[in-house]
């Protein structure tokens, strides 16, 4: 009798201690997806070259920085802080405010804002899709802008990506690109 109390108790403990585990793992990681990574692409129709860092700062929160140019006396950057939040088991709320430095080589220099509302969804184990809508504010002039990408992921570290752009700094463009998690 006594064996059976105490390898009752221990059984209910072990369980206990399980679900307190549990708990905390998933306090840790409160999304679907890691937003620690480093972003090369390649933009197309106009050529464009670019490079992207997004790190957590918080288990719902991470800051962007990106640049863009087409070597020709221009460029496209943003920079700020954004939240990250999951809608369920495969799908992440994503929002940003990003101060933004655009040139092109027409057009003198100037600095705006952008804010932006996406989503992120797993079709499957490897392949994640998403969009986002915004608006961007540059030299007294307001844009609303919109992108639509997919995205496979090789391997836990590595992805590929296609992404089209709408109505962004540089007009509508496709983009392809790879991701590095660290």
């Amino acid at each position: 009798m006594r064996k059976s109390l105490l390898a009752g108790a221990i059984v209910a403990l072990a369980s206990f201690s399980a679900a307190a585990n549990e708990d905390d793992a998933s306090l840790s990681t409160m999304s679907n997806f890691s937003y620690d990574y480093v972003e090369g692409r390649i933009g197309v129709s106009p050529l464009t070259y670019g490079a992207g860092f997004s790190m957590s700062i918080h288990p719902n929160a991470h800051i962007r920085v990106e640049a863009d140019t087409e070597f020709d006396s221009d460029w496209d950057t943003s920079a700020g802080v954004g939240f990250h939040a999951p809608i369920n088991n495969w799908a992440d709320l994503t929002g940003e405010l990003l101060a933004r430095g655009v040139n092109k080589k027409d057009y003198d220099s100037d600095v705006g804002l952008e804010v932006n509302l996406g989503i992120r969804q797993w079709l499957g184990p490897q392949v994640e899709v998403g969009g986002q809508i915004g608006l961007l504010t540059v030299d007294d002039e307001e844009d609303t802008f919109g992108s639509a990408y997919g995205r496979f992921h090789a391997t836990e570290l590595f992805s590929l990506g296609a992404e089209y752009r709408v109505n962004e700094w540089y007009g509508d463009q496709f983009m392809f690109t790879t991701r590095f998690k660290y």
